[in-house]
């Protein structure tokens, strides 16, 4: 029997970099487009995701939690070039994209039908940002569709013949029109390409959000997991559902605190798989997943890209010596800072942190970092000694001339 959906979203998101001298820039361009509102986090409109995140993380994310009243009527009535540099302080800024309502995207006669709901923009003070795009299946139940969609939609920005290896599916939305408009429109808002290769991020393909919440028919306290554990292994992987290898879930790692709901992680992207026997896994954990941990996702792969790009900087002896004072403010700010004491979203913190590989690049470049330090104090030293020694010759000079003098 074909699994059924209760709920359904997927977010698509698109990693880029702002060259970090432009980044200011950027952010003006986007103050003065009309289609992008600069997103504002207030503690009691956002009260979940306040109490989730710690200080620190909290105020690094969101500094509009720390905004008072006047502070925000002010950045509303500033001029767009001294709003720009005012926010290009912030550790983070988001924007949100002027969406027209009822937006539905659709695909062919027998295809899928499907609606953007949110487009948004993550961008960090250092030029690296995020492209953020909810959509929701439209007039289907089908869990097969989720799968087929999914593992469509995430390829969009590949050439045609790639789009065409799957013709089960076409996708073209009413905002954008087709596919070439909607790659347009990212090739607009992520600017050049040459940044993002530069931190060697996947330029032709989505990282993938993704819940779901079947039908309890199939997954309830008489009929196990495991009796649909496969589904779940082409959902995490984002395979399309017509697909026979067997894989099993060496690709990813599942985990969850929950009885019917299940968290797949890998490089690709987070799966959410529950079951609607819970009234949880429809009402409450869907908006904890979009909120909470995205932004724990978000934050982690932003860890992941400014390491790379630390690493780069410190190859280049111009950068050198910033490079340095950034690695240490990123130690202070958010290394050894923890993100959260909830249980399970520290947890899925953790799982993401090993997925990453995080600790790894953070030791080597730890270990750059140490060399550097040591060159520049016998360099340092050396200079220190040279002088000493150009003084002692002078003194030595002075006292000759003095005795014969």
């Amino acid at each position: 029997m074909e699994l059924k959906t209760k709920y359904q979203y997927t977010y698509f998101i698109y990693p880029f970099a702002v060259k970090e001298n432009k980044y200011q820039k950027y952010l003006l361009n986007l103050l003065k487009n009309d289609k992008f509102n600069i997103k504002i986090f207030e503690r009691q409109r956002n009260i979940k995701m306040y109490q989730y995140f710690l200080p620190k993380i909290s105020e690094f994310l969101f500094s509009g939690f720390s905004f008072s009243e006047e502070k925000k009527k002010n950045l509303e009535s500033l001029p767009v070039e001294t709003a720009s540099a005012l926010i290009s302080k912030n550790n983070c800024n988001v924007f949100e994209y002027k969406l027209k309502k009822d937006v539905q995207g659709k695909t062919g006669e027998n295809g899928i039908f499907f609606k953007i709901t949110k487009i948004e923009l993550i961008c960090f003070k250092n030029g690296i940002c995020f492209l953020v795009m909810k959509t929701n299946i439209e007039n289907s139940d089908s869990f097969s569709d989720v799968l087929n969609f999914n593992y469509k939609f995430r390829d969009i920005k590949q050439s045609g013949n790639v789009l065409n290896s799957y013709d089960k599916i076409k996708i073209q939305t009413d905002i954008f029109e087709d596919m070439n408009k909607l790659t347009k429109f990212i090739e607009d808002i992520t600017t050049s390409s040459f940044e993002s290769m530069k931190l060697d991020i996947d330029i032709d393909r989505f990282l993938t959000y993704s819940y779901v919440c079947i039908d309890q028919q199939s997954w309830n306290a008489e009929k196990a997991f495991e009796d649909i554990e496969y589904e779940f292994i082409k959902f995490a992987n984002f395979l399309p559902a017509d697909d026979v290898t067997k894989y099993d879930n060496s690709n990813f790692t599942d985990f969850s605190k929950w009885r019917y709901a299940k968290i797949g992680v890998s490089k690709q992207g987070v799966a959410l798989f529950s079951s609607d026997v819970d009234m949880n896994n429809y009402t409450i954990l869907p908006d904890e997943f979009e909120n909470q941990y995205l932004y724990t996702y978000i934050l982690n792969l932003y860890k992941k890209l400014y390491l790379k790009k630390l690493e780069n900087d410190f190859q280049k002896i111009k950068y050198v010596k910033k490079a340095r004072k950034q690695f240490i403010d990123f130690t202070k700010e958010l290394w050894i800072q923890e993100v959260t004491d909830d249980q399970m979203g520290a947890r899925f913190d953790n799982q993401l942190f090993k997925t990453f590989r995080l600790d790894k690049f953070y030791k080597q470049l730890k270990n750059q970092y140490d060399v550097m330090y040591k060159e520049y104090n016998i360099e340092k030293n050396h200079k220190v000694l040279c002088y000493i020694f150009s003084a002692l010759v002078l003194l030595i000079i002075l006292a000759i001339w003095n005795s014969l003098t």
